[in-house]
């Protein structure tokens, strides 16, 4: 998957942002919200800076049902 196209100023154009929602189990909310309120920040602030950060992490966890990690050279859309 490609990343989103950015300006100049390397902000993504509001024409690519889409409103989802998320469900998150309530001591994981409280402590988005404090750490919203803490940074002077919205909760989807924090959670796509929370994201940018993982994404990598993610992407080397095991696919269900397999025992090992994707191979870090093949693109996540190749198939096998």
């Amino acid at each position: 998957m490609s990343e989103s196209p950015k300006d100049v100023r390397g902000v993504v154009p509001a024409s690519t942002k889409k409103k989802v929602t998320l469900y998150f189990n309530a001591p994981m909310l409280a402590e988005t919200q404090k750490e919203a309120i803490r940074q002077d920040r919205s909760i989807s602030w924090i959670i796509q800076a929370a994201w940018r950060r993982a994404r990598d992490e993610v992407r080397r966890l095991p696919a269900v049902g397999r025992s090992e990690a994707p191979d870090e050279n093949k693109s996540p859309d190749s198939s096998e």
